[in-house]
């Protein structure tokens, strides 16, 4: 028995036809009002970029063995994805024990992609790593445990002995291991402090904008050492091909290299460690 053919309503009809130009629309490109967001959005970002965004420093102080992180980089709770997530524009810094190691690590220089060894400037930073070098962090980092205020003292010590010689890797020259010591922080701790405020502004949320400001403390004197506020745009809103958008943002002042230890190498100018380690 041969089956009846089946035909659409006259209202389906129309109304697939009515669509037709719409999802058009949707292939081709933008809709006006995602262009408009986009546009407004990064409009407000040179405005920051040009008149709030940057390094301010008032006062260095040289030779500091040890500082206080007044607050630690969370691990993100809600993914990346968040268009409200407070750490946004940090969105590639390090969290948790890795945010505090990026204080203790030395700095290297990048390559120059030719083969030759980089240098390390103050435009021209470098990555964070165990790897020893001229530029060490700092040699202890105390730490106030959210929720109950203990203060926590943290170091970095290799397990093995560093080896420097080029065939390191092989089992005869075994690599060494850089490792976290976590002991109770002694009553008086480091003067100077580390700390952030992360903004959420929601009509600057709506337009891809996040910001922060780092800010360097003498906790002696209650001054303000330095600060370092960075915004971050995003013209895309979460989706299925582009999950996080904060991790590819647009970001003043931002790092070519070794974005993931942005604090670190402000707070090293105006804290500078001491290099005897």
């Amino acid at each position: 028995m041969n089956a009846r053919p089946h035909f659409l309503p006259l209202r389906s009809l129309v109304l697939a036809a009515l669509a037709l130009p719409l999802l058009a629309a949707c292939a081709s490109g933008p809709t006006p009002s995602q262009r408009q967001r986009a546009d407004t959005g990064h409009a407000l970002f040179e405005d920051r970029c040009k008149n709030v965004a940057g390094i301010k420093i008032y006062k260095t102080v040289a030779e500091v063995e040890g500082i206080v992180l007044l607050k630690v980089r969370p691990r993100p709770t809600s993914g990346w994805a968040d268009p409200m997530w407070p750490g946004a524009a940090f969105a590639l810094e390090r969290w948790a024990d890795e945010y505090i190691s990026s204080f203790l690590l030395y700095e290297n220089a990048a390559g120059n992609g030719d083969g030759t060894p980089g240098s390390i400037t103050p435009s021209d930073r470098g990555y964070v790593s165990s790897r020893p070098s001229a530029y060490p962090g700092y040699r202890y980092v105390d730490v106030v445990e959210e929720g109950t205020g203990v203060k926590w003292r943290y170091s970095g010590y290799y397990d093995r002995p560093w080896e420097r010689d080029p065939d390191r890797y092989s089992s005869k020259n075994p690599y060494s291991f850089w490792k976290l010591k976590r002991e109770p922080a002694p009553a008086e701790g480091p003067r100077y402090g580390v700390t952030y405020e992360d903004h959420v502004i929601p009509e600057e949320r709506a337009l891809g904008l996040a910001s922060s400001t780092v800010k360097v403390l003498d906790l002696k004197t209650n001054e303000v050492l330095g600060e370092f506020t960075r915004y971050a745009w995003t013209p895309a809103k979460p989706n299925s091909a582009d999950p996080s958008p904060w991790l590819s943002a647009y970001k003043c002042p931002g790092h070519a290299v070794g974005a993931d230890a942005a604090t670190r190498k402000f707070v090293d100018q105006v804290l500078l460690p001491r290099k005897d380690k």
